[in-house]
């Protein structure tokens, strides 16, 4: 086993905040939290709208434009043969 060289009192100390990572850590989270906020203030501002929960009229499902996504459904639905 090697013994640790004694530290010289010459060698400078550099302080924490001069460090290149200690602000590589420091800025992951705090890009979090403004972008968290960012998106908060875009909630406040510009809400979805609130659908309706009513059920749909039954002469919607009847509709020739929605047909082949029915069939698309009730074929992804129903059990192989």
């Amino acid at each position: 086993m090697r013994p640790t060289p004694a530290r010289r009192d010459s060698e400078p100390t550099v302080a924490w905040w001069r460090l290149p990572i200690v602000w590589m850590v420091i800025a992951g989270p705090a890009i979090v939290v403004v972008a968290s906020f960012a998106t908060l203030t875009l909630a406040i501002i510009h809400p979805d709208p609130v659908l309706s929960t009513a059920a749909q009229e039954p002469e919607n499902a009847a509709d020739p434009a929605r047909q082949p996504a029915m069939d698309a459904r009730n074929h992804a639905a129903s059990p192989r043969h």
